[in-house]
């Protein structure tokens, strides 16, 4: 019995140990499933941080306004009788120009930063006029005297200042805006405050201005409530992400900061210019800027760790061959020991990105990893030729990886080009094994 299993082994050595490092790579994928799990709950906590920052500081801003309110009566209809019911008709501003400085910091809570922001918008426009007529409301049943401008801030945690706003059509006013009151289904919970029924006595022009002292986290959004609506903004801030329903149509990013002009019409949006009764997703049609963190840690360190069945692989592959080509046997313990090495570069480049970033980290690692193993190796086998080889091979593994890791665009093509040169050397290199059992020897 023993020399039948003595004899099964000699003749199919080659294809169990195949089989047994098969075994080893699949096994080896649980701890990355693991540090996959570890790298989500660090993000998490990124999120977390920077969720507490902007609390208490303000989160992202979305700036609606102005616009102008009037209830009006309406003859209802119902089951037994008639009666009457309140409701708001809404206007939009003709022309509407913002222009905003973002003024941009770092916050920091523990080793996680958030990007917050302050900025004065300088806000003017003009109403032509308050088209009531084209909404079919008589001007008997608006109730003017119920008037109301608002201005929707997504956080008024944010406003450094009061708000004023200044009118004016021949005769001036200025308005401070509060919170809440008026408070209408489209509305609910914006800055408003009552509108001097001498402003629209004669429905001529309304000019209006303002300046808005505002602070926000990551992101600033305008929502383009006028029939034409022109916004600048810029900022010191390097890499801005230019995000919302519109692309500025002209825009300049370099170094130094960023400059961006949007022109919007009223075609370009989803909400008319005047309506009644029921309301508009105006956020829906909201445009601007995110000043974002340029290198995401966390997203290449997981990009990183999708690789890991790859570089464990390739090098299980290459020890196989040196161990068949060579008659340099390698205990399976050894190969799991390698393998482990291999995984634990990913939680060392995490753990080490959250400090000096990726790149900083990724050669850390790198150079951590490779060195331990071409240690081993050479200890292991008793050759630093081959140690040397296995140096070599990895740190053109881990140069590899790291290069589609930053060629987003081109990742998939030059993966592929990648796996067929790796491919077609280790069909090369498996020829000199001599697959009937009898390794092969120089």
């Amino acid at each position: 019995m023993e020399n039948i299993v003595s004899a099964f082994w000699n003749g199919n050595k080659i294809i169990l140990k195949s089989f047994l490092i098969g075994v080893l790579v699949l096994l080896l994928l649980i701890p990355t499933f693991f540090i996959q799990g570890l790298v989500t709950e660090r993000k998490q906590r990124q999120v977390d941080a920077v969720t507490e920052i902007s609390s208490r500081w303000a989160p992202a801003q979305t700036v609606t306004g102005p616009v102008i309110g009037i209830p009006y009566t309406e003859m209802v209809t119902g089951d037994k009788d008639a009666h009457e019911v309140k409701r708001w008709a809404y206007f939009l501003p003709a022309k509407l120009s913002i222009r905003s400085r973002l003024m941009p910091e770092t916050r920091y809570r523990g080793i996680y930063q958030a990007i917050v922001y302050t900025t004065e918008l300088q806000i003017q426009g003009s109403y032509d006029s308050i088209g009531y007529s084209e909404l079919g409301i008589p001007r008997e049943k608006l109730l003017w005297n119920e008037a109301a401008i608002f201005f929707d801030i997504s956080d008024v945690q944010g406003l450094k200042e009061d708000m004023i706003v200044h009118l004016q059509n021949g005769s001036a006013a200025d308005i401070e805006m509060v919170p809440a009151k008026f408070a209408t289904d489209q509305f609910k919970s914006a800055l408003s405050a009552s509108l001097p029924q001498s402003l629209l006595a004669s429905n001529s022009a309304i000019a209006f201005s303002s300046t808005v002292s505002l602070k926000g986290t990551g992101s600033l959004l305008f929502v383009p409530v006028g029939r034409e609506t022109k916004v600048e903004a810029a900022s010191t801030w390097a890499t801005p992400s230019f995000t919302g329903s519109v692309l500025p149509d002209i825009r300049s990013v370099r170094d130094s900061g960023f400059i961006a002009d949007w022109k919007v019409l009223a075609l370009n949006r989803k909400f008319p210019q005047q309506w009644k009764q029921g309301s508009y997703d105006l956020d829906a049609s909201a445009f601007g800027v995110s000043l974002i963190v340029p290198v995401d840690a966390y997203q290449q360190t997981t990009r990183s760790v999708k690789y890991a069945i790859l570089l464990i692989g390739l090098t299980f592959t290459a020890f196989f061959l040196i161990e068949w080509i060579y008659s340099r046997p390698i205990h399976s313990l050894q190969y799991l020991l390698v393998g482990f090495a291999l995984c634990l570069f990913y939680t060392l480049l995490l753990s080490l990105a959250e400090y000096t970033g990726f790149n900083t980290a990724y050669g850390v690692a790198a150079v951590a990893t490779i060195g331990l193993i071409g240690w081993y190796v050479g200890s292991m086998l008793r050759s630093s030729r081959i140690s040397l080889f296995v140096v070599l091979l990895l740190a053109v593994q881990y140069g590899f990886v790291f290069t589609l890791i930053q060629l987003q665009d081109y990742a998939l093509l030059m993966g592929s080009i990648g796996l067929f040169i790796t491919l077609a050397l280790v069909m090369y290199f498996s020829r000199k094994i001599k697959w009937n059992g009898q390794e092969y020897r120089e």
